[in-house]
């Protein structure tokens, strides 16, 4: 038996060999030639006595040789271990351990960075991707490999993991998300389904490979035989200039990225957009203003979505078509149901009435395996079933659900819960700021207060007085900032995704 991925790649292959399978920093490669690398891969591997369900590590980069792993190891039952490149040297090492990580697939300057910093230990073999490392194999021994999908002596369960991706629970270690063969394979399907993609479709990836959107975005049009556009970094007039030329039909994209391509889209000199059909923003909530004015310039389906790595895409709207909900996130995927759950006082968990905010949780089909060596802690995570995310919403009449905020951002001022989405969504209004966020500030009295964060526009000053002016006629009273900073930005993870709770060490 072979996985199920490999299988409908290499199937695609054989059916279109000279169709493209995808496009990378100027480069195009047939499906012919990407299974032909992916053999090779595969070739390479085994002839360097990689066993089945061997745990390499990649400090990962958005490349074709990269995307090529993943088929790689899916063919040969092996687990890819993606990392963030510029990740410190100690969170790295820690990574590995928690990854069991048994290989190494990276480039010179992370194995010099190693060395400077003491090495890192592995049973297994070390490869160097771009230039020869004392102690490693250079990458361009695939180059003397067969060609040729290999013959195994075992069998691939789709239960295998495929793919273990790094987050951090609250004390900063990581919590490797397991993700199965059979796991990738429905997520992609989902996505198939939902958005209506086919072999026809040009799909763009544009986010780090180490992170599960962009792993979907390039294994979703290679298992469906349509052609995956691969930017190997993003800025918003390298996408802007990918889509004007390599005329995607679909993506996915963080709502970050969407804001700062808005703004040069803008401009009048901006390029003509014209050949998507279908746009998702994902990862947070995009501002009113930002979507209508994309929408408007885009002139194609605009989706929004909500998911988390634990259980993937959970909710979708397309806001054409449903004008009444422009503030939701969306009804549940097919797969997955929802609860909206609120912990009493005695210790008890009970559902939230309709309207109410609550913690949302999660039951679907798409969830993960676990956390890799860590059930316990997916465990303390599961209600009946359903996994809590720890963000909060609520439902409506109608099933859609409407995103407030992660829950250990409440700031719990005077006994009284006080949601900081409410108060960006107010704030960020005003035209010149560029973007706000309101956190929790200790308080000796209160114990906590609201605080608030904005960042001007360019060219642009913060009137403070008139800020806590309009604060004072457009928030509740328990929302009232008692302190403002004006910052240059604020701090947000490799996804563009607003970390809150690190705004704190920012302006003390």
């Amino acid at each position: 038996m072979r996985s199920a991925l490999a299988n409908l790649f290499y199937e695609n292959a054989k059916l279109t060999p000279n169709k493209e399978a995808i496009w990378c920093d100027g480069k195009i490669v047939s499906y012919r030639e990407m299974a032909e690398l992916v053999s090779r891969y595969s070739n390479l591997l085994l002839s360097l006595k990689a066993a089945h369900g061997d745990h390499i590590a990649i400090p990962m980069n958005n490349s074709i040789e990269s995307v090529a792993l993943f088929f790689s190891a899916a063919d040969l039952g092996l687990c890819v271990v993606p990392l963030n490149p510029s990740l410190p040297f100690d969170a790295v090492k820690t990574a590995i351990v928690a990854g069991d990580v048994k290989h190494i697939i990276a480039r010179k300057i992370f194995f010099s960075e190693c060395e400077k910093n003491g090495g890192i230990s592995i049973p297994g073999f070390s490869i160097c991707l771009d230039q020869d490392y004392p102690g490693t194999i250079p990458f361009d021994k695939i180059k003397e490999m067969p060609a040729t999908r290999p013959e195994l002596d075992y069998d691939v369960d789709d239960n295998e993991s495929l793919v273990l991706t790094m987050t951090s629970g609250s004390t900063g270690a990581p919590k490797p998300i397991d993700m199965s063969q059979k796991n990738k394979y429905e997520r992609s399907m989902a996505h198939i389904r939902v958005y209506n993609l086919t072999k026809n479709d040009r799909i763009l990836a544009a986010t780090p490979l180490y992170h599960s959107l962009a792993e979907r975005l390039v294994i979703l049009p290679l298992i469906l035989g349509a052609t995956s556009i691969l930017l190997p970094r993003f800025t918003p007039a390298i996408w802007l200039k990918c889509a004007e030329e390599q005329k995607p039909t679909f993506t996915i994209a963080v709502s970050a990225q969407l804001a700062q391509i808005l703004e040069l889209l803008k401009q009048p000199d901006a390029p003509s957009i014209t050949s998507f059909r279908s746009i998702v923003s994902s990862s947070a909530l995009l501002e009113d203003s930002v979507k209508y004015e994309l929408i408007d310039l885009l002139k194609c389906e605009f989706h929004e979505m909500y998911g988390a790595s634990e259980v993937s895409t959970v909710t979708d709207i397309c806001f054409q078509e449903t004008p009444n909900k422009q503030h939701s996130v969306g009804k549940p995927f097919d797969e997955a149901k929802i609860r909206i759950l609120h912990d009493d006082d005695n210790g008890s968990v009970r559902d939230c009435a309709i309207h109410e905010v609550g913690e949302i949780a999660v039951k679907s089909k798409l969830q993960c395996k676990s956390y890799y060596k860590q059930e316990n802690l997916m465990q303390t995570a599961m209600v009946d079933g359903y996994f809590r995310t720890g963000d909060l919403g609520y439902l409506d009449e109608d099933g859609y659900l409407y995103f407030a905020g992660r829950k250990k951002e409440i700031i719990i001022t005077g006994a009284i819960n006080v949601y900081p989405h409410d108060i960006d969504v107010v704030v960020g209004r005003l035209p010149e700021i560029e973007e706000c966020a309101a956190f929790s500030y200790p308080d000796e009295r209160l114990g906590e207060i609201v605080a608030l964060a904005v960042v001007p526009k360019e060219g642009q000053e913060i009137n403070l007085r008139a800020l806590k002016s309009y604060c004072a006629r457009n928030l509740a009273d328990f929302q009232q900032p008692h302190k403002f900073f004006v910052l240059n930005k604020l701090p947000k993870n490799a996804m563009g995704k607003l970390q809150r709770m690190a705004i704190l060490e920012y302006v003390q």
